[in-house]
């Protein structure tokens, strides 16, 4: 079984003693960096709509990139999926079996293992960034992150892929390319008028997920069904096959 999430706008590059490894696409990710790099502070901020303040920090990230400081992208990522999945915590064994069996996907760096360094940046998956003749990081991409998975999927023998990211980052992934079966669970909250999704309480939560995966190094679709960090608990009426659903009183 592999997961994905996704990354984080919020970072911690503060030092970790981890050993780390080489992005796949490392040199795709200079590619990207330099394509940003020619925006100006404006072009960022009209991009990813974000402030002039980000903007002026993404622009010197992006100016400096190969220059900067670099970290594990598990612990460099401090979002609220990496406050569910808590890496700090996970013993040794666990982490070597998440660096086989967890992607994190990235509009800069493609696909990424756990322990995969990575220096601070911010472009979000579906920016429309122009990269020589592609239009966007979904046409620069293309295939090549689902081929990626189908490699890895091959060397582990894994035929389930449990997809723990947001649309926007998924939405990368050429599934008709995907030779797994994607399973996406989703997380509700109760609520007066009905059970609702609440973004915060879900990106935590598909944090967890993952991190339960990863600790009970599950491999059978079915044992996604005893998941209840949080207080969650599977709702067989309001699952399907490949969608499971999780429910819990409002915090």
């Amino acid at each position: 079984m592999i997961v994905v999430v996704s990354p984080a706008k919020k970072l911690d590059m503060g030092l970790v003693n981890a050993a780390t490894t080489v992005p796949q696409f490392a040199s795709d990710a200079e590619v990207v960096a330099n394509a940003a790099k020619k925006l100006s502070v404006k072009g960022l901020r009209d991009l990813m709509h974000i402030s002039e303040d980000l903007a002026k920090l993404n622009k010197a990230r992006f100016s400096a990139f190969g220059e900067q400081e670099r970290k594990a992208a598990v612990y460099a990522f401090a979002g609220d999926t990496y406050q569910g999945f808590e890496a700090a915590t996970l013993d040794d064994d666990a982490m070597r079996w998440a660096q086989d069996h967890m992607r994190i996907l990235s509009g800069l760096y493609g696909v990424l293992r756990p322990l995969d360094e990575i220096e601070p940046y911010r472009l979000e998956m579906g920016s429309k960034l122009k990269i020589g003749r592609k239009p966007s990081l979904y046409a620069y991409w293309g295939g090549r992150i689902a081929q990626a998975l189908n490699e890895q999927a091959e060397q582990t023998g894994d035929q389930v892929l449990v997809n723990c990211a947001s649309q926007e980052y998924f939405g990368a992934v050429d599934q008709s390319a995907l030779k797994l079966r994607v399973i996406t669970p989703t997380f509700y909250e109760t609520h007066a008028k009905g059970p609702r999704i609440v973004s915060f309480y879900a990106k935590r939560a598909r944090g967890a997920m993952a991190r339960f995966i990863v600790e009970n190094r599950l491999t059978d679709p079915e044992s996604l069904q005893d998941f209840t960090v949080g207080g969650y608990q599977y709702m067989p009426e309001m699952s399907s096959e490949n969608n499971p659903v999780y429910l819990r009183d409002s915090a």
